[in-house]
């Protein structure tokens, strides 16, 4: 074992999570916590590691942002044909995870997952700036190209051909909406005896709150 590695380490003691004083309902515990993580200035504050699963099984992680979020889940925005797409379309199913250590908190989310209107990805995408609108056009995201070139050229072609009007939303790109059936609070606390405070759905719609061990 590396021991330059596995001698990082830090103590974890700014802050508890307890059952009595966490919110009865994961949104608004979620509402909480964002509104903190948003007052620290924690830098790229959005961001969270989508996992989803392959055809065959096997799990698949990236880094995407977060675009919004209602009483009814989270939403993010891709190109549909990607491999996250594609994975969605095998196994409408996901896990996402939130890692704020300014704060010593991550959220935990697992649910199902579909896609949002054409009325609210077209919303979204046409607040984004034109470079942003020309690039969902150009890239086949997740597919093998031969060069920076040819992804380059494609970018020059559009650009030219949307330089007048409204850019129209490609039609294999759009948003998802992450539906929650279960979410966890862990808050970092010392001696790694961490506070987890977990959110289950159950099959009559109330949500059932424990704690678990560290």
């Amino acid at each position: 074992m590396n021991r330059d590695i596995s001698s990082i380490r830090r103590d974890y003691q700014m802050a508890s999570l307890e059952e009595a004083t966490s919110a009865d309902a994961p949104m608004d515990q979620f509402e909480h916590w964002w509104e903190d993580a948003i007052a620290s200035n924690i830098d790229e504050v959005n961001a969270f590691v989508l996992s989803t699963v392959r055809a065959g099984g096997i799990p698949n992680s990236r880094v995407v942002l977060l675009k919004g979020y209602t009483p009814e889940g989270f939403v993010f925005f891709t190109n549909y044909q990607s491999a996250k797409g594609q994975d969605i379309e095998a196994h409408p199913i996901a896990a996402m995870n939130f890692f704020w250590k300014e704060l010593e908190r991550q959220v935990r989310i697992t649910g199902k997952i579909e896609k949002i209107s054409k009325a609210e990805s077209e919303e979204y995408f046409h607040s984004r700036p034109a470079g942003s609108q020309i690039g969902a056009w150009s890239s086949p995201q997740s597919r093998i190209i031969p060069d920076r070139e040819f992804l380059e050229e494609l970018v020059a072609e559009n650009t030219e051909k949307y330089k007048e009007g409204i850019i129209p939303l490609p039609p294999d790109w759009g948003g998802y909406i992450i539906k929650p059936t279960e979410m966890e609070f862990w808050q970092g606390r010392s001696s790694r005896l961490h506070d987890r405070i977990q959110y289950s759905l159950h099959t009559d719609g109330h949500w059932v709150k424990v704690r678990l061990a560290p």
